[in-house]
């Protein structure tokens, strides 16, 4: 998952039980594990890259998050998590009353994007298809999946824990790249 860029929990079980031979799917671990695993793999492995990485995406959500601000931008997904790859997406949740008026606003800003669909789990019955922009900023890939107003009261299910997902607002988002910046300044500090 961490080099190819894999998101999807159930493809990479099932692609390291056919490599190593498992055919019990008892033994194989949790999302959750696999998420932490991932995050120890990124600290041991992915180093100064990684981090830069991540800042270079969390800035790119930073700036669409500033510029569709008016629909109430939330940063989703493994670049909020700190455990995106170069190969993931910006993963934004907005909320509108109609789609379109989330098109209109990016044709204003001379932004291109493709329209299409997101499967959506809002419960562990119900599963959704919302509305999604495709867009790219500084060649990093966006993908804003748009709820209606009330969306921004119910998360969707996270894939990797089944809990209400976790989203971060705009000023959540600040202080992230905020504090990355903080960060970058001490461990520069330090090599000195």
């Amino acid at each position: 998952m961490a080099e190819h860029g894999v998101r999807d929990f159930l493809f990479a079980k099932r692609k390291a039980a056919e490599r190593f031979g498992v055919v019990d799917g008892a033994v194989l671990p949790r999302n959750t594990e696999i998420e932490e695993a991932l995050q120890e793999y990124q600290r041991l492995f992915g180093g100064e890259a990684h981090l830069e990485s991540l800042q270079a995406q969390r800035e790119v959500a930073l700036d669409v998050m500033r510029r569709l601000e008016e629909f109430q931008p939330r940063l989703v997904g493994p670049v909020l998590h700190g455990t995106a790859t170069s190969h993931d997406d910006v993963m934004l949740h907005i909320f509108a009353d109609r789609a379109e008026t989330v098109t209109f606003r990016l044709m204003d800003q001379g932004i291109p994007f493709e329209v299409g669909e997101r499967r959506t789990r809002l419960n562990p019955e119900r599963v959704v298809q919302q509305p999604a922009l495709r867009l790219e900023i500084d060649g990093q890939p966006v993908e804003i999946v748009v709820f209606p107003l009330d969306g921004i009261r119910q998360a969707p299910v996270s894939p990797v824990d089944g809990k209400p997902m976790r989203r971060a607002d705009l000023h959540e988002v600040e202080s992230m790249v905020d504090a990355a910046y903080s960060a970058g300044d001490s461990r520069d500090a330090m090599r000195r």
